[in-house]
């Protein structure tokens, strides 16, 4: 009988991080594997004593990366790759990946490094940021889930401030695509495979995630849609993926960003589809 761990952040307060864990719980149970919840300090990262009790397989649903290749390291393995983590965490490191790979996304320039305590206001940089694409446009800082930490600016004003106030922080320029304002889609991928996808819409706010008010539907995806998203979790080595696409000026798909660690539970009360059911069935598939 195989035995696992689901780890989340125990320090987070919020009841859906370990509702998540739950629902991947119950999938492994479902299927005869002994499955334990564990906060991420619970485990303890003692480098000087090899761990006691270990898993045939752990199911990673947090972003400490330092706890992900700690175990890694132990010989566990590891959905997803600590590797993978830390590419989907950080948006710029992830737009280069994209990149590389040749993923349509929206045009996107990544901030240069400034210290906290200096500034390049008087460099010419910015300015040409302004040039190139306009506004409104996007902001969004390296770190940050649920839609938070991404910001439409919309007047010069906004922007020198935001700058400002981001210096040391990682973080990109997005052109802003006015086509997909308030609308986007969600697909979870499971080892290159599609398993639920649907549309979200927010009246309210030019995010459509569903934390900040937006509403979900299930939806067909075209072809060209359903190509784009197994590609872009690809290109970020992700065996599960939550890819959030746009709708580009002629509906045609943009990657908007691919989540590591993507949540399941709105995805299975708008589409009755569970995908914790799906990973557990991938990775005890790979193990053999």
């Amino acid at each position: 009988m195989h035995s696992c761990w689901v780890i989340y952040n125990g320090s987070l307060i919020s009841d859906k991080f370990k509702d998540q864990a739950e629902l991947v719980k119950e999938a492994a149970e479902r299927v005869g594997v002994h499955a334990e919840l564990k906060k991420n300090y619970e485990v303890m990262m003692d480098l000087a004593s090899p761990l006691e009790k270990r898993p045939d397989f752990i199911v990673f649903l947090d972003k400490d990366i330092l706890l992900a290749q700690f175990l890694k390291n132990a010989g566990i393995p590891v959905f997803n790759d600590p590797a993978v983590i830390e590419t989907c965490d950080n948006k710029a490191k992830q737009y280069l990946e994209l990149a590389k790979h040749d993923i349509p996304m929206p045009e996107t320039l990544i901030a240069p490094k400034v210290y906290p305590k200096f500034t390049i206001k008087d460099s010419g940089y910015y300015e040409r940021v302004l040039e190139r694409l306009g506004l409104p446009m996007i902001i969004k800082e390296g770190h940050g889930s649920f839609g938070m930490k991404v910001y439409l600016i919309e007047t010069e004003e906004q922007f020198y401030a935001k700058t400002d106030a981001l210096r040391g922080v990682d973080f990109v320029f997005q052109k802003f695509i006015a086509s997909s304002r308030g609308r986007d889609i969600r697909v979870n991928i499971v080892g290159g495979e599609i398993v639920a996808a649907m549309y979200r819409h927010s009246e309210t706010d030019f995010r459509a995630n569903i934390t900040n008010g937006g509403v979900a539907e299930q939806i067909e995806l075209t072809a060209e849609q359903k190509a784009l998203a197994v590609r872009a979790a690809e290109a970020v080595g992700a065996e599960f993926a939550g890819v959030d696409l746009l709708f580009g000026e002629n509906e045609e798909p943009l990657v908007c960003e691919v989540n590591a660690a993507a949540h399941i539970r709105n995805l299975y009360n708008v589409t009755g589809v569970n995908v914790a059911d799906a990973m557990i069935a991938y990775i005890l598939r790979k193990l053999g």
